[in-house]
């Protein structure tokens, strides 16, 4: 079965190029296009996408929006944004408003390619390299001297093995570097994971991220 992608930008040329990369693979199927984010909340209704290519900055309703409300709709569908800087203001506001990942406009084409297949596939795409930086931005984000509270009822769920695995992905390590860190296999890290997320009520790893940070798991600088 095709993963159904909806594409929204403003730019005509750019979401051309998009259908004419995407529409060449054999698993991949370009159901629409919006041309801003209020057109795209509709038409994730109307065609329901498994996947959002999304840009940010558009007239009448910006990306950011438009990701919001599509998340808080309780679509399945998942979002992954595309913008020309990383790590700007729009990057962290967009992940927080539910996108599983984002990418710059000027990603390869094969990473554009993976990249619509990992947040499919129920993961998070980041562009390569730049988690840990990502990480750091959450930091400017936070209360200057203020320890954010613990939403202890939720973290009451895991075990305190899942915990572990927990800080280890809030700092933005890969499955491998966790069962390294950790001394168990990499199959049993995607086991944590999955149940990490199901008990807190994330989407993917990029919001765990996200969770740890302004919930004082883990602050920045830290080991």
């Amino acid at each position: 079965m095709s993963i159904r992608v909806l594409l929204v930008d403003d730019q005509s040329l750019l979401r051309l190029g998009f259908r004419a990369l995407l529409d060449r693979q054999p698993d991949l199927e370009v159901v629409g296009e919006a041309a801003d984010g209020a057109e795209a909340v509709t038409m994730v209704q109307a065609l329901q996408p498994d996947v959002a290519l999304m840009d940010v900055r558009m007239p009448t309703m910006d990306g950011i929006e438009a990701t919001r409300r599509i998340v808080e709709s309780g679509s399945p569908v998942r979002v992954l944004v595309l913008t020309t800087f990383d790590l700007d203001e729009y990057v962290y506001a967009a992940l927080r408003a539910g996108a599983s990942g984002f990418l710059l406009k000027d990603a390869t084409p094969a990473d554009l390619l993976a990249g619509v297949r990992i947040v499919a596939s129920g993961e998070a795409a980041v562009s390569p390299g730049i988690t840990r930086r990502l990480i750091e931005a959450f930091a400017q984000h936070l209360p200057a001297g203020s320890e954010p509270p613990v939403q202890g009822e939720r973290l009451g769920l895991l075990t305190e093995r899942e915990r572990d695995v927990l800080v280890e992905l809030a700092r933005g390590r890969a499955n491998s570097e966790i069962a390294a860190s950790l001394f168990i296999s990499e199959a049993t890290v995607k086991v944590h994971v999955g149940r990490i997320l199901a008990k807190l009520g994330l989407r993917d790893r990029v919001q765990v991220v996200v969770f740890a940070y302004e919930n004082g798991i883990v602050r920045p600088g830290g080991s």
